[in-house]
């Protein structure tokens, strides 16, 4: 009765533990199952890739000024140096630094008192020269006198002329005076100085005309001619202009920046344009009628490369061009372009190729 019992006790254990595996296995399925079926559901649903916002422009042809602009420096069209012409004392300095002067007006007297004394000299020794002539040509006429005698007044009195022109010159020498109007830009000079001839006593610039010169390549000079007119502007008045005419184009390079020399006058009658000042000009070369242009910010630099993106049936593409003439914030593009492109101007920068973009 024992042994029956216990062998019903174990195959009812036996039977309880195949009953938990058979569960065990099939909730283990289900559970499979289910995952497959959500991994299924999960991979048949599409996802939405986000699209990048930008801004296109449509390439089409327009007009493009060809521009040289070139760095040059200001010059006054009057610069001298006024020199002492002889020796002697300085008398007078009827001018400071900073006046204005016509020409011809007096700028130092030297040593005046002594060539004035000199001219009133000659002046007397003239006078009685020429009344010696005229005496004796008269007496020569009444046949009172001989030949030689009125040609030794001829004699006198040709040297009485050379001696008062020496002493008209000296005293001329002794006045400095202005060769044109300007401005007294520095005086060397005070009264009671002795000077020596050719020391200098003073600087004359005259400002009302300013001259720019400019170094102009080689491959940019047949661009230019006489009488052409630049647009000018000096950096001390930024957002300020003049208008510029070609004066002169040097006919030889420098032999050692090879580059021609060019020069510009610039009216200058309200004397902002100081000489020394550096200046910008402009020079027109010529005009591209029908050019494919860009933004200069729409071109990227990809490892030297330069590379725009257009946009095509809503994806970006990248397209390698070669620029061009520049005019301000445009460029002209002569490779990698063509009329019609959808080019992405705002956004360029957040997009690869193939990416998909949207305009905005």
């Amino acid at each position: 009765m024992n042994t029956h019992t216990g062998g019903l006790r174990a195959a009812l254990r036996k039977r309880k533990t195949l009953l938990f595996l058979t569960l065990a296995a099939l909730v283990a399925i289900g559970a499979l199952a289910t995952c497959r079926e959500e991994t299924k559901t999960q991979a048949s649903v599409p996802v939405e890739r986000k699209k990048i916002k930008v801004v296109l422009e449509t390439v089409a042809p327009r007009p493009l000024n060809d521009l040289l602009v070139l760095p040059g420096e200001t010059e006054a069209l009057h610069d001298v140096k006024l020199s002492a012409e002889r020796s002697g004392r300085v008398e007078q300095v009827p001018v400071k630094e900073g006046d204005f002067v016509r020409a011809g007006q007096v700028i130092a007297h030297i040593d005046m008192q002594a060539l004035s004394a000199g001219l009133d000299k000659a002046q007397a020794a003239h006078r009685l020269a020429e009344d010696l002539h005229q005496r004796r040509s008269a007496l020569h006429a009444q046949g009172m006198i001989a030949r030689e005698d009125l040609q030794v007044a001829e004699t006198d009195l040709a040297k009485a002329k050379s001696d008062l022109l020496q002493a008209r010159s000296d005293h001329r020498q002794g006045s400095i005076v202005a060769p044109v109007g300007g401005m007294i830009n520095k005086v060397y000079v005070d009264p009671g100085e002795v000077v020596s001839e050719g020391n200098p006593v003073a600087d004359l610039v005259n400002v009302d005309t300013i001259r720019v010169n400019v170094n102009v390549p080689e491959l940019d000079v047949r661009f230019l001619r006489q009488g052409q007119q630049a647009p000018v502007s000096v950096d001390a008045y930024p957002g300020e202009s003049w208008n510029g005419v070609v004066d002169f184009v040097a006919f030889k390079a420098d032999p050692a920046t090879k580059t021609f020399q060019a020069r510009l006058v610039v009216d200058n009658a309200d004397r902002r344009i100081r000489p020394g000042m550096l200046a910008r000009v402009v020079f027109h070369r010529r005009t591209l009628d029908d050019a494919l242009t860009a933004p200069l910010s729409a071109i990227l630099d990809k490892s030297g490369e330069r590379l725009v993106f257009v946009e095509e049936d809503g994806v970006a593409r990248a397209r390698t061009v070669v620029p061009g003439v520049i005019e301000g914030d445009r460029v002209e593009i002569r490779q990698g372009l063509k009329d019609g492109d959808r080019l992405i101007v705002v956004g360029q920068t957040e997009v690869e190729d193939g990416a998909e973009v949207q305009p905005r």
